[in-house]
């Protein structure tokens, strides 16, 4: 019984402040790594194979992102519903979600994998691939595909973990993943050593491998360590098809899933905007984007945080703890990412600096960008972290559309209407407008709206079948 001693969930108890520091900490590195990786690998490709195949990789990319954006909301509507089951102690309800997750992610990776390989020039095609990249990228986003089981398999490994309170067993193992797949890409790519120089093939091998021995190896740690979710072969009887739970995980995790897609589209519609004033404007943009995508880990590492911890605490029914993760993560999130912003800007143009040749007018633009948008990240993350409670309960919906309404009804028409109308300069602003809108209405949604009676525990539990 000492493994299930160890199980109770820690996330209910204790100091709020230092336990949620302490676990979204790993979340936060977790999000650094993974940028790093592909950073690092954009330029090993890059530096060996030339742009065309940086533009291969670049369109694989995009399939890849859109494909875990699903398995994202999936996952996390399985960390909510683990969570929510631990804090009330039923132990056994929270396997039943795992073994059904389990299999449900095996079957769609084998699918998704299959259909990737043999669709890939077709799905390519609707990119609008060009066509000198069009044979590389087909090579690397079917290996890509291959690696489906593995991608899919550790994101619900990861999405368990930190459900039952445990955020350093999965940043451990991402960084071994990582350091293999930065190592192995350079030896694949330019056959160096005894490895077999492959190309733009050895560059996704080296992905394919390092996920592979990632996901093999925390699963043997797992057992070795007698985590107390693992499926023994006394649970085997939970390794099945439970159609109204998985119902229940696709209604909820879609909607976290096409948040993400929210995310990317208006991004994707932002670029084609900027693309109007001319090459100079896309490469600070394209800069000043790279740096906002650090500004925002500690919000979306701190978001991730408090809904693994106000689920378990919705679960225990500790309500005046779920208020109190909510602030508190309202208050790191304005500490940290202020203290971010704060240092960017003493060294903005010395950041902007690393991506563009210094004198240029780019490099003013970038400065420029930064100076208009980065303080705009702390309002996102008020946006991003209330979210992230409201979630916890499992109101997945309002959050999609407060999203929808912030990014793709105020943000973008802003800036294409009032970006032609009065220059370039507004474009910047419509960043601070629909941070401020999206964070006004999930906080009047939190302090006005049903959130917490989403009753999620008690929908997927009224799936279990009569014994």
């Amino acid at each position: 019984m000492k493994p299930q001693a160890k199980a109770r969930p820690v996330l209910t108890e204790g100091p709020i402040a230092k336990t949620l520091f302490l676990f979204s900490l790993p979340i936060l590195l977790g999000n650094v790594l993974q940028s790093l990786n592909g950073s690092i690998n954009s330029i090993w490709v890059g530096k060996f194979l030339g742009e065309t195949a940086l533009a291969a990789t670049s369109n694989a990319n995009i399939i890849m992102f859109f494909l875990l954006s699903l398995v994202f909301g999936v996952s996390m509507a399985a960390v909510i519903l683990v969570g929510q089951n631990l804090g009330a102690q039923k132990v056994d309800e929270a396997k039943r979600v795992v073994g059904t997750s389990a299999v449900f992610f095996a079957a769609m990776s084998v699918i998704v994998g299959l259909a990737g390989i043999i669709f890939s020039p077709h799905i390519l095609d609707l990119l609008n691939t060009p066509p000198d990249a069009k044979e590389l990228a087909v090579k690397y986003t079917q290996i890509m595909f291959a690696g489906i089981p593995f991608m899919f398999g550790y994101n619900l490994v990861m999405a368990v973990l930190r459900g039952s309170g445990d955020a350093k067993t999965p940043f451990y193992f991402l960084l071994l993943s990582a350091a293999l797949d930065i190592v192995l890409n350079p030896l694949l790519i330019a056959g160096i050593g005894p490895f077999p120089e492959l190309g733009i093939s050895g560059s996704a091998i080296a992905t394919f491998i390092a996920q592979f021995v990632s996901f093999v190896l925390l699963l043997m740690y797992l057992y070795a360590k007698k985590y107390f979710l693992r499926i023994t072969r006394n649970d085997l009887h939970l390794l099945r098809l439970d159609w109204p739970l998985i119902g229940v995980l696709v209604r909820k995790g879609l909607p976290m899933g096409l948040n993400m897609v929210v995310v990317s589209f208006s991004n994707l519609v932002l670029i084609h905007i900027v693309n109007a004033f001319g090459s100079e404007s896309t490469a600070a943009f394209g800069v000043a984007t790279q740096i906002s995508s650090y500004v925002q880990m500690p919000a979306m590492a701190i978001g991730g945080a408090v809904t693994s911890m106000a689920s378990q605490n919705i679960g225990a029914g500790k309500w005046d703890r779920v208020s109190r993760i909510t602030w508190t993560g309202v208050a790191f999130n304005i500490g940290l990412t202020g203290s971010l912003v704060a240092v960017i800007h003493l060294f903005n143009r010395e950041a902007v600096g690393l991506f563009l040749p210094l004198g240029g007018k780019a490099i003013e633009l970038g400065v420029h960008i930064n100076n208009l948008t980065l303080w705009s990240f702390i309002l996102f993350g008020i946006f991003n972290v209330v979210a992230g409670v409201v979630r916890s309960a499992g109101a997945v919906v309002v959050p999609l559309i407060i999203s929808f309404i912030a990014l793709l009804l105020v943000r973008i028409p802003f800036a294409e209407y009032f970006g032609s109308a009065y220059g370039f300069d507004m474009i910047w602003w419509s960043f601070p407008i629909s941070f401020a809108i999206g964070a006004a209405l999930n906080l009047l949604y939190y302090r006005f709206g049903n959130w917490r009676s989403a009753r999620l525990m008690e929908a997927a539990n009224r799936t279990k079948p009569a014994s």
